[in-house]
């Protein structure tokens, strides 16, 4: 009839791409395991140092706490999608549950890059302008830092509490881990959004940074005036640059590709259209998959990078006892510090 109008959601929604994926439901529980066997483990253990053995809270101290905290919420939510994905697609708790757990998901997710920000924006100002930073950085900067750090990454994820939905389909009940289909676009542009304030700027920060201080420990004259001794400014330097190709591998490892093949899915979800065989959105989504366990890795791989610099600070307070308080001895004790 000429007077039927078709509404354009439904015009949007008729066309789907089904393709099978049960290879998630092996990888995504036995990875997701693993990750919350070792990183609550090692989180713990971080926790623990930090809380009862230090005394003395640096600002180091402060950011790498919050550090431990965003991991280790974060893989406090991994049993109940280790048991989502092992049941296939079947959320058997309710859609409440199902929005908190996303929003824990991906507030602790991007809340781990943040701090992970702020740990190298700290080492920065300590390399670069380590006579500065005596006036710069402080603890209770430190904490006002953190609580803002956590109420923006609240405020940018408390739309997924929005967004999370279940529905039942196909004779099981899905979690969304992004949103109901007639949501979909809007969830393209919010999660867009995300994706560069969160992640892509975060990025840009953590490698700008590290290539100055790079650039800044390499050069001929740094750390080899004052008492220090020059064997001493090389394993500092030797160390500092060490930790600095760690946290770029992991930014670049963990999440990287989950970032690009998630940009990837999304992109040709909304242009599905364009591609009636389905291919591109398959192989996006599969790649999307298999990157997500390297996004959770990354809460196994912070709190070794924590005993690291732990380890380097225990041997630099040594030092730092035997050796008075000159501009090198400042640089020094700065540099091997987050």
């Amino acid at each position: 009839s000429k007077n039927v109008r078709i509404s354009p959601s439904i015009i949007k929604n008729a066309f789907y791409c089904r393709f099978k994926e049960d290879f998630k439901y092996v990888l995504l529980p036995v990875s997701y395991a693993l990750v919350f066997v070792i990183g609550l483990a090692l989180n713990a253990t971080a926790l623990y140092v930090i809380v009862f053995r230090t005394k003395s809270w640096k600002p180091s101290t402060i950011y790498m706490f919050n550090l431990s905290m965003c991991d280790t919420l974060y893989i406090l939510t991994l049993p109940f999608l280790i048991y989502y994905y092992a049941d296939e697609n079947d959320w058997p708790f309710s859609e409440p549950l199902c929005k908190v757990i996303r929003f824990l998901f991906y507030t602790n997710l991007y809340g781990s890059i943040l701090f992970l920000c702020c740990i190298s924006l700290h080492r920065f100002i300590g390399i670069c302008y380590p006579v500065r930073s005596l006036h710069w950085v402080s603890a209770r900067r430190a904490k006002l830092v953190s609580v803002a750090v956590w109420a923006f990454v609240l405020l940018c994820q408390a739309p997924i509490l929005y967004f999370s939905r279940t529905r039942y389909r196909d004779g099981v009940r899905i979690c969304y881990d992004t949103t109901s289909p007639e949501l979909f676009d809007d969830f393209l542009v919010y999660s867009s959004a995300v994706s560069v304030l969160m992640f892509a700027l975060p990025f840009m920060v953590v490698m700008v940074t590290y290539g100055l201080m790079v650039r800044k420990l390499l050069e001929p004259g740094w750390g080899s005036e004052g008492g220090g001794g020059v064997g001493g400014s090389q394993r500092t330097k030797q160390k500092s640059v060490k930790m600095i190709i760690v946290v770029l591998a992991t930014f670049m490892l963990c999440f990287l590709p989950f970032h690009l093949t998630r940009s990837l899915y999304y992109s040709f979800r909304y242009l599905r259209q364009v591609d009636p065989s389905c291919r591109l959105l398959e192989a996006s989504s599969v790649a999307y998959k298999v990157t997500r366990p390297f996004a959770s890795a990354n809460s196994c791989l912070d709190p070794i990078l924590y005993f690291l610099a732990g380890q380097d600070a225990r041997s630099n307070l040594v030092k730092k006892k035997s050796s008075s308080l000159g501009p090198t001895s400042v640089t020094q004790r700065l540099t091997t510090q987050f």
